[in-house]
């Protein structure tokens, strides 16, 4: 079952990174922002903070990459030691996005986010593929722990 997860969160750390160097190096050369639909926009922020621009004051580059890098770590060690096939996929998504979020912070001092909904004029914080993974892994790992058998109690 772990292998399914690792090889998920290297697909996630790929794609993450390589959608990042297609916008920092062919889409936003000059930064601007390109409206793709009437509520999706590609855009360049870069972001200091944690997921969705929360905690952004900055100056915690190093505190941040370690620490997304050690939870990441731990997580691949519970994946390892896991039987069940949809905690794996959802620890699988959460590493790869910690990690893809890291090496930004590790490489630019700070992750590059430029993925932009809105609608009405309000609009969402700009993230990216990473930030996508680890919230949808944490739903999926939410979801499963609901699903997941238990075995009756002693009495």
């Amino acid at each position: 079952m772990p292998r399914r997860g690792l090889i998920l969160a290297a697909l996630v750390l790929v794609l993450d990174q390589a959608s990042k160097w297609w916008i920092l190096l062919d889409v936003m050369a000059p930064p601007r922002m390109i409206e793709v639909t009437g509520f999706f926009n590609l855009v360049l922020v870069w972001n200091p903070g944690i997921s969705f621009g929360l905690f952004g004051g900055g100056g915690g580059r190093w505190l941040l990459a370690g620490l997304a890098v050690a939870i990441a770590v731990a997580l691949v060690v519970w994946m390892v030691r896991t039987v069940r096939p949809w905690l794996a996929v959802a620890l699988g998504l959460v590493v790869g996005g910690a990690l893809g979020n890291a090496l930004d912070r590790l490489i630019h001092g700070r992750v590059v986010d430029f993925l932009d909904f809105h609608l009405a004029g309000f609009h969402w914080p700009a993230f990216n593929l990473a930030d996508s993974a680890i919230t949808v892994g944490v739903v999926v790992m939410l979801v499963d722990s609901l699903f997941e058998k238990r075995a009756a109690p002693n009495i």
